[in-house]
C-alpha cells in the first residue's frame, strides 16, 4: 500500500466538508441572523468534498486502469472504504441539496439539516478509521487517530467558514463569541488529543516510536513543531483566546482582521498538514 499527498488532501478535504456543514447548522442554530456565514459553510461542504473525491479517483491507479474496482467497492459492507462510500453516498446529495436551497434562498428542511449533520459526523469519523484499520502501521492503526481527526475536521470546517465570515460579513462575525470559545476549545482539545496519540502510539512498539520519533526530532520535526503545533494551534488559540479572555471586547481594526485571517489560515494549513505527515512518517517504519 503505497498513500502519499492526494490521499492527505482527501481526507483533508472530506473531513473539512464535514465540519462546514456542521459549523453552517451551528450557526443556523444560535445564529440565524448570519446568513452570509451560513450560506458559506453549506457551499464549502460539497465544493470540498467534490474535490477531495476526485483526488481520491486520480489516487486510486488501480481503479483507473480497472473501473470495476469501484463497483467491487461498494459490494464489501465489512470494509472500512466501502463504510466510508455508504457514508459519502448519504453526505453529499443532502450537502449539495441544502447548498442548492440556500443559493435559490429556499429553507432547508430542518430534517434535511439533521440527516445531513449525522452523516457529517460519520465522514470526519470515516477519514481517521480509514487509516486506522491498516494493522501495519501503528501511528494508523490506534483508537485515538479517528478522535483527532474527527476534532481536526471540526475545527478545519469552522476556520474555513470562519475565513468567509470575515471576509463577507467582518462586523457580524466579530460578534459570534460562541464561535470564537469554539476555536478555543476546539485547538485546545486537538493538541491534547494529538499529543495523547503520540504517547500512545511510541509506548506501543519499536515501529510506531519510530514513527514519532520522525515526528518529533526527525524528517519531519519541522513541518510538525512549525506548521502543526505553532502555526495550526498555538497560534489560533492565542488570536481567538486573547479577545475572549484577555481584553473581553470586539477587535475590530484592519490589524485584528488581518491576524484573525492568518489564524485562519493556520487551521487549515495545520489540518493538512496533520494529514500529510500522518501518512507520511507511518510509510517508513513498515520496512524497518
Amino acid at each position: 500500500m503505497v498513500w502519499g499527498p492526494l490521499i492527505a488532501w482527501y481526507l483533508f478535504l472530506a473531513g473539512a466538508s464535514a465540519g462546514a456543514f456542521l459549523t453552517a447548522a451551528f450557526v443556523e442554530a444560535k445564529y440565524p441572523d448570519s446568513k452570509k456565514m451560513r450560506i458559506a459553510g453549506r457551499i464549502i461542504a460539497p465544493v470540498f468534498l467534490a474535490i477531495g473525491l476526485v483526488m481520491l479517483i486520480f489516487d486510486a491507479e488501480a481503479g483507473l486502469h480497472n473501473p470495476l474496482r469501484f463497483v467491487y467497492l461498494i459490494m464489501n459492507p465489512g470494509s472500512v472504504m466501502t463504510l466510508g462510500v455508504y457514508f459519502i453516498c448519504v453526505f453529499m446529495p443532502v450537502a449539495l441539496a441544502a447548498a442548492l436551497l440556500e443559493v435559490l434562498k429556499k429553507p432547508v428542511p430542518k430534517w434535511l439539516t439533521w440527516i445531513g449533520v449525522v452523516a457529517a459526523f460519520a465522514v470526519a469519523a470515516y477519514t481517521g478509521f480509514l487509516l486506522g484499520v491498516v494493522k501495519a502501521y501503528p501511528l494508523w492503526n490506534n483508537a485515538v487517530l479517528p478522535i483527532l481527526f474527527v476534532v481536526s475536521a471540526l475545527s478545519a470546517g469552522l476556520a474555513a467558514t470562519s475565513f468567509v465570515g470575515l471576509v463577507v460579513d467582518r462586523e457580524r462575525f466579530e460578534q459570534m463569541w460562541l464561535i470564537k470559545k469554539s476555536h478555543v476549545i476546539l485547538s485546545a482539545i486537538e493538541l491534547v488529543v494529538l499529543f495523547t496519540m503520540l504517547v500512545i502510539v511510541s509506548a506501543g512498539s519499536y515501529e510506531g516510536a519510530a514513527s514519532v520519533q520522525m515526528l518529533l526530532t526527525g524528517q519531519y520535526a519541522v513541518p510538525f513543531w512549525v506548521g502543526i503545533v505553532l502555526f495550526g494551534l498555538v497560534l489560533p488559540f492565542a488570536i481567538e483566546g486573547y479577545p475572549l479572555f484577555v481584553t473581553k471586547r470586539v477587535e475590530t481594526s484592519m490589524t485584528s482582521m488581518v491576524v484573525s485571517v492568518i489564524g485562519e489560515t493556520g487551521v487549515l494549513v495545520g489540518g493538512f498538514l496533520l494529514r500529510l505527515l500522518v501518512v507520511m512518517a507511518a510509510l517508513p517504519v513498515a520496512y524497518l
